[in-house]
């Protein structure tokens, strides 16, 4: 907890999750999450999450350089490949 006692807004957050996780189960906030994606892909159409997710990956590659696409593509094919093989033995 913050100083004197008071809670600071994340750990509010956090507690409240808690909470509601416990009483509604985990399942709840899966379905309010695809509710409100349904609603703002019915407002603005479903290219609003192409825009969003063009934007974020053009700022992305500019903070981070085109090798991080590189590198994380990279680690991915290997964590594939690795269950791959664990799933043949």
């Amino acid at each position: 907890m913050g100083a004197k006692g008071k809670m600071t807004v994340g750990e509010a957050g956090r507690k409240g999750g808690k909470t509601t996780s416990k009483k509604y189960g985990s399942g709840f906030f899966e379905d309010i999450g695809k509710r409100g994606g349904d609603s703002t892909a019915s407002k603005y159409g479903p290219e609003f999450y192409e825009d969003i997710g063009k934007k974020g990956g053009t700022s992305t590659a500019k903070k981070y350089g085109q090798g991080f696409y590189e590198n994380i593509g990279h680690k991915g094919g290997q964590k594939v490949k690795r269950l791959i093989e664990l799933g043949k033995e």
